[in-house]
């Protein structure tokens, strides 16, 4: 009778390696997505739209008028304000430094 080949354990050692890797990978991506799933579930389903939504705005380059459409109408103004008031706020000016006059 022959005996095993070394090649076929080693071979057979490093697919079970590499499978008990892969489940060891696949069980952090779980882990992690039900971490996330846990601390989504505690903000409320507006905040949790508004953010999304806030966030696909700026990846888009969506306009004032596709943000106030997706608001509520109340939401709506209230961003639409927001945009004036920061608009219209004075730029805030920069402190000159003077030195003093020198005296002979």
């Amino acid at each position: 009778m022959a005996a095993p080949h070394r090649h076929d354990d080693t071979l057979a050692m490093a697919i079970q390696k590499d499978a008990f890797r892969q489940f060891q990978e696949e069980l952090a991506a779980l882990d992690k997505e039900q971490q996330a799933r846990r601390s989504d579930a505690k903000e409320k389903p507006m905040d949790r739209a508004r953010r999304e939504f806030l966030a696909l705005r700026e990846r888009y380059q969506l306009s004032v008028a596709d943000v106030v459409a997706f608001f509520p109408e109340e939401e709506g103004i209230a961003y639409l304000q927001a945009l004036i008031a920061a608009s219209e706020a004075p730029q805030r000016k920069r402190r000159v430094s003077r030195k003093a006059p020198e005296q002979d």
